[in-house]
Protein backbone atom coordinates (compact mmCIF):
# COMPACT_ATOMS: atom_id res chain seq x y z
CA UNK A 1 0.00 0.00 0.00
CA UNK A 2 1.71 3.52 -0.93
CA UNK A 3 2.21 5.79 1.61
CA UNK A 4 -0.43 8.71 1.47
CA UNK A 5 1.12 12.33 0.59
CA UNK A 6 -0.19 15.74 1.22
CA UNK A 7 1.08 18.95 0.25
CA UNK A 8 1.52 22.47 1.84
CA UNK A 9 1.13 26.25 0.38
CA UNK A 10 1.07 29.78 1.25
CA UNK A 11 -1.35 32.46 -0.38
CA UNK A 12 0.35 34.05 -2.80
CA UNK A 13 -0.08 37.68 -3.13
CA UNK A 14 -0.08 38.71 -6.85
CA UNK A 15 -2.71 37.53 -9.20
CA UNK A 16 0.52 36.03 -10.99
CA UNK A 17 1.34 33.85 -7.81
CA UNK A 18 -2.72 32.80 -7.69
CA UNK A 19 -2.64 31.56 -11.10
CA UNK A 20 1.14 29.72 -10.78
CA UNK A 21 -0.36 28.09 -7.54
CA UNK A 22 -3.56 26.59 -9.71
CA UNK A 23 -0.96 25.07 -12.10
CA UNK A 24 1.01 24.12 -8.97
CA UNK A 25 -2.25 22.12 -7.40
CA UNK A 26 -2.88 20.04 -10.80
CA UNK A 27 0.27 19.21 -11.22
CA UNK A 28 0.75 17.54 -7.68
CA UNK A 29 -2.77 16.75 -8.68
CA UNK A 30 -1.58 13.74 -9.82
CA UNK A 31 0.02 12.21 -7.25
CA UNK A 32 -3.50 11.41 -5.81
CA UNK A 33 -2.79 13.18 -2.17
CA UNK A 34 -5.27 13.18 0.58
CA UNK A 35 -5.11 17.19 0.72
CA UNK A 36 -3.70 20.97 0.45
CA UNK A 37 -3.39 22.73 3.16
CA UNK A 38 -2.66 26.54 3.15
CA UNK A 39 -0.93 28.99 5.48
CA UNK A 40 -2.62 31.47 7.66
CA UNK A 41 -0.81 34.63 8.44
CA UNK A 42 0.24 35.99 11.50
CA UNK A 43 -2.41 37.63 13.31
CA UNK A 44 -4.86 35.98 10.35
CA UNK A 45 -3.06 38.96 8.15
CA UNK A 46 -3.84 36.70 4.76
CA UNK A 47 -7.32 35.80 5.77
CA UNK A 48 -8.70 36.42 2.93
CA UNK A 49 -6.20 34.92 0.62
CA UNK A 50 -6.13 31.79 2.62
CA UNK A 51 -10.06 31.10 2.00
CA UNK A 52 -9.32 32.37 -1.88
CA UNK A 53 -6.34 29.27 -2.32
CA UNK A 54 -8.56 26.90 -0.68
CA UNK A 55 -11.31 27.70 -3.01
CA UNK A 56 -9.43 27.67 -5.90
CA UNK A 57 -7.91 24.04 -4.58
CA UNK A 58 -11.69 22.97 -3.64
CA UNK A 59 -12.96 23.81 -7.27
CA UNK A 60 -10.08 22.22 -9.24
CA UNK A 61 -11.48 18.94 -7.05
CA UNK A 62 -9.17 18.21 -4.39
CA UNK A 63 -9.61 18.22 -0.39
CA UNK A 64 -8.56 21.76 1.06
CA UNK A 65 -7.28 21.97 4.61
CA UNK A 66 -7.39 26.02 5.56
CA UNK A 67 -4.44 26.83 8.52
CA UNK A 68 -6.47 28.61 11.49
CA UNK A 69 -4.08 30.49 14.36
CA UNK A 70 -5.06 31.58 17.78
CA UNK A 71 -2.89 34.70 17.49
CA UNK A 72 -5.46 37.83 17.11
CA UNK A 73 -8.37 35.63 17.15
CA UNK A 74 -11.58 36.10 19.19
CA UNK A 75 -14.35 33.28 19.42
CA UNK A 76 -16.64 34.80 17.34
CA UNK A 77 -14.30 35.44 14.46
CA UNK A 78 -13.01 31.80 14.63
CA UNK A 79 -16.78 30.68 14.77
CA UNK A 80 -17.34 33.09 11.63
CA UNK A 81 -14.52 31.57 9.58
CA UNK A 82 -15.68 27.76 10.62
CA UNK A 83 -19.30 28.54 8.90
CA UNK A 84 -17.63 29.91 5.90
CA UNK A 85 -15.70 26.73 5.08
CA UNK A 86 -18.16 24.58 6.15
CA UNK A 87 -21.16 26.19 3.93
CA UNK A 88 -17.97 25.74 0.91
CA UNK A 89 -17.95 21.91 2.25
CA UNK A 90 -14.89 22.05 3.93
CA UNK A 91 -14.25 20.09 6.88
CA UNK A 92 -10.65 19.80 7.10
CA UNK A 93 -8.31 22.36 8.66
CA UNK A 94 -4.99 22.79 10.59
CA UNK A 95 -5.46 24.30 14.00
CA UNK A 96 -2.34 26.43 15.46
CA UNK A 97 -1.15 28.35 18.27
CA UNK A 98 0.58 30.87 15.87
CA UNK A 99 3.38 33.12 16.57
CA UNK A 100 2.74 36.47 17.98
CA UNK A 101 3.52 39.58 15.08
CA UNK A 102 5.76 41.83 15.97
CA UNK A 103 4.46 44.66 18.18
CA UNK A 104 1.61 42.58 18.94
CA UNK A 105 0.77 42.45 22.76
CA UNK A 106 -1.96 39.90 22.84
CA UNK A 107 -2.47 36.66 21.41
CA UNK A 108 -6.17 36.94 21.54
CA UNK A 109 -8.43 34.88 23.29
CA UNK A 110 -6.76 31.03 23.04
CA UNK A 111 -3.42 31.23 24.49
CA UNK A 112 -3.06 27.74 23.19
CA UNK A 113 -3.82 25.73 20.21
CA UNK A 114 -5.32 22.68 22.33
CA UNK A 115 -7.57 25.57 23.33
CA UNK A 116 -8.60 26.68 19.74
CA UNK A 117 -8.84 22.37 19.09
CA UNK A 118 -11.68 21.73 21.87
CA UNK A 119 -13.53 24.93 20.38
CA UNK A 120 -13.38 23.78 17.25
CA UNK A 121 -14.57 20.36 18.77
CA UNK A 122 -17.28 21.48 20.18
CA UNK A 123 -18.36 24.10 18.28
CA UNK A 124 -18.37 22.30 15.05
CA UNK A 125 -18.48 18.50 16.16
CA UNK A 126 -17.33 15.37 15.07
CA UNK A 127 -16.93 15.29 11.47
CA UNK A 128 -13.86 17.87 11.37
CA UNK A 129 -10.57 16.61 11.01
CA UNK A 130 -8.39 19.05 12.87
CA UNK A 131 -4.76 18.74 12.15
CA UNK A 132 -2.27 20.20 14.84
CA UNK A 133 1.53 20.80 14.95
CA UNK A 134 4.74 18.61 16.35
CA UNK A 135 8.05 19.36 17.28
CA UNK A 136 10.05 16.47 16.80
CA UNK A 137 13.58 18.81 18.09
CA UNK A 138 10.97 20.53 20.33
CA UNK A 139 9.09 23.63 19.71
CA UNK A 140 11.71 26.95 19.68
CA UNK A 141 10.31 29.24 22.12
CA UNK A 142 10.31 25.83 24.63
CA UNK A 143 13.32 24.91 27.00
CA UNK A 144 12.05 21.69 27.99
CA UNK A 145 11.18 18.84 25.39
CA UNK A 146 9.35 17.26 28.77
CA UNK A 147 7.08 20.13 28.36
CA UNK A 148 6.67 20.59 25.13
CA UNK A 149 5.81 17.02 24.45
CA UNK A 150 3.12 17.96 27.80
CA UNK A 151 1.59 20.43 25.53
CA UNK A 152 1.47 18.22 22.56
CA UNK A 153 -0.60 15.50 23.93
CA UNK A 154 -2.91 18.04 25.66
CA UNK A 155 -3.84 19.03 21.93
CA UNK A 156 -3.88 15.35 21.12
CA UNK A 157 -6.19 15.23 23.88
CA UNK A 158 -8.53 17.90 23.11
CA UNK A 159 -9.81 16.59 19.88
CA UNK A 160 -7.11 16.85 17.30
CA UNK A 161 -7.43 13.99 14.62
CA UNK A 162 -3.47 14.18 13.93
CA UNK A 163 -0.53 16.17 13.71
CA UNK A 164 1.68 17.41 11.09
CA UNK A 165 5.77 17.67 12.63
CA UNK A 166 8.17 20.52 11.78
CA UNK A 167 10.48 19.66 9.26
CA UNK A 168 13.45 17.69 10.00
CA UNK A 169 16.10 15.95 9.11
CA UNK A 170 17.20 13.70 11.80
CA UNK A 171 14.95 10.74 11.26
CA UNK A 172 15.59 9.29 15.22
CA UNK A 173 14.26 12.39 16.55
CA UNK A 174 11.08 12.13 14.70
CA UNK A 175 11.25 8.00 15.50
CA UNK A 176 11.75 9.45 19.46
CA UNK A 177 9.59 11.65 19.35
CA UNK A 178 6.26 9.56 18.09
CA UNK A 179 7.93 6.66 21.06
CA UNK A 180 7.37 9.00 23.35
CA UNK A 181 3.95 10.67 22.58
CA UNK A 182 2.67 7.00 22.72
CA UNK A 183 3.80 6.40 26.56
CA UNK A 184 1.50 9.37 26.86
CA UNK A 185 -1.30 7.85 25.66
CA UNK A 186 -1.39 9.50 22.28
CA UNK A 187 -2.93 6.99 19.60
CA UNK A 188 -3.75 9.30 16.62
CA UNK A 189 -1.13 9.48 13.21
CA UNK A 190 1.71 11.84 13.14
CA UNK A 191 2.83 12.36 10.19
CA UNK A 192 6.10 13.69 9.70
CA UNK A 193 6.67 17.35 7.69
CA UNK A 194 9.21 16.96 5.00
CA UNK A 195 10.97 19.82 3.35
CA UNK A 196 13.12 20.02 0.02
CA UNK A 197 16.29 21.64 -0.75
CA UNK A 198 14.52 24.06 -2.46
CA UNK A 199 16.87 26.80 -1.95
CA UNK A 200 19.63 25.98 0.79
CA UNK A 201 20.09 29.53 1.94
CA UNK A 202 16.76 29.73 2.76
CA UNK A 203 16.05 26.26 4.21
CA UNK A 204 18.96 26.91 6.60
CA UNK A 205 17.77 30.42 7.68
CA UNK A 206 14.51 28.52 8.39
CA UNK A 207 16.24 25.85 10.14
CA UNK A 208 18.08 28.33 12.15
CA UNK A 209 14.99 29.93 13.15
CA UNK A 210 13.24 27.12 14.37
CA UNK A 211 16.14 25.18 15.87
CA UNK A 212 16.15 22.50 13.30
CA UNK A 213 19.28 20.65 13.01
CA UNK A 214 20.80 20.23 9.85
CA UNK A 215 23.58 17.57 9.60
CA UNK A 216 27.12 19.09 10.02
CA UNK A 217 28.05 17.07 7.00
CA UNK A 218 24.91 18.40 4.88
CA UNK A 219 26.19 21.73 5.60
CA UNK A 220 29.56 22.21 4.64
CA UNK A 221 28.66 19.74 1.27
CA UNK A 222 26.17 22.68 0.68
CA UNK A 223 28.13 25.38 1.24
CA UNK A 224 30.49 23.88 -0.23
CA UNK A 225 28.91 24.19 -4.15
CA UNK A 226 28.70 27.79 -3.52
CA UNK A 227 26.04 28.83 -6.55
CA UNK A 228 26.25 25.21 -8.30
CA UNK A 229 22.67 25.30 -8.55
CA UNK A 230 22.61 21.74 -10.30
CA UNK A 231 24.98 20.15 -7.72
CA UNK A 232 22.99 21.43 -4.96
CA UNK A 233 19.59 19.88 -6.25
CA UNK A 234 21.26 16.88 -7.23
CA UNK A 235 22.19 16.73 -3.51
CA UNK A 236 19.45 17.91 -1.65
CA UNK A 237 17.47 15.15 -3.73
CA UNK A 238 19.33 12.46 -2.44
CA UNK A 239 19.48 13.52 1.43
CA UNK A 240 15.47 13.98 1.47
CA UNK A 241 15.00 10.91 -0.32
CA UNK A 242 17.19 8.69 1.92
CA UNK A 243 15.30 10.60 4.61
CA UNK A 244 11.98 9.70 3.31
CA UNK A 245 12.80 5.78 2.75
CA UNK A 246 13.44 5.45 6.59
CA UNK A 247 10.40 7.14 7.49
CA UNK A 248 8.43 5.38 5.74
CA UNK A 249 10.38 2.20 6.62
CA UNK A 250 9.83 2.67 9.83
CA UNK A 251 6.08 3.15 9.58
CA UNK A 252 5.27 6.86 9.19
CA UNK A 253 1.65 7.20 8.33
CA UNK A 254 2.09 9.69 5.77
CA UNK A 255 4.52 12.07 4.05
CA UNK A 256 3.21 15.92 4.43
CA UNK A 257 5.19 17.96 1.95
CA UNK A 258 6.08 21.88 2.10
CA UNK A 259 6.41 23.11 -0.79
CA UNK A 260 6.68 27.08 -1.33
CA UNK A 261 4.30 26.84 -3.60
CA UNK A 262 6.84 24.88 -6.29
CA UNK A 263 6.40 21.34 -7.85
CA UNK A 264 9.44 20.47 -9.11
CA UNK A 265 11.24 18.88 -6.21
CA UNK A 266 8.55 17.42 -4.80
CA UNK A 267 7.37 15.53 -8.11
CA UNK A 268 10.36 14.09 -8.25
CA UNK A 269 11.08 12.85 -5.03
CA UNK A 270 7.70 11.28 -5.24
CA UNK A 271 8.78 9.42 -8.36
CA UNK A 272 11.86 8.18 -7.04
CA UNK A 273 10.28 7.18 -3.75
CA UNK A 274 6.82 5.61 -5.72
CA UNK A 275 4.17 7.57 -4.42
CA UNK A 276 1.53 8.77 -5.76
CA UNK A 277 -0.51 6.96 -7.99
CA UNK A 278 -1.07 8.36 -10.69
CA UNK A 279 2.07 10.00 -10.87
CA UNK A 280 3.13 10.28 -14.93
CA UNK A 281 7.06 10.14 -15.43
Amino acid sequence: MSTPVSFEFFPPNTPVGVEKLKTVVQELGTLSPQYFSVTYGAGGSTREKTLSAVMDIAAAGYEAAPHLSCVGSTRDNIAEILATYRAQGIRRVVALRGDLPSGTATAGEFRYASELVRFIRETQGPDWHIEVAAYPEVHPQQRYAAKDLAHFADKMAAGASGAITQFFFNADAYFHFVDEARKLGVAQPIVPGIMPFHNYARIAQFAQRDGIEIPRWVQLKMEGFMDDAASIRAFGLDVVTRLCERLIAGGAPGLHFYTLNQAPLVLALCERLGLGLGHKA
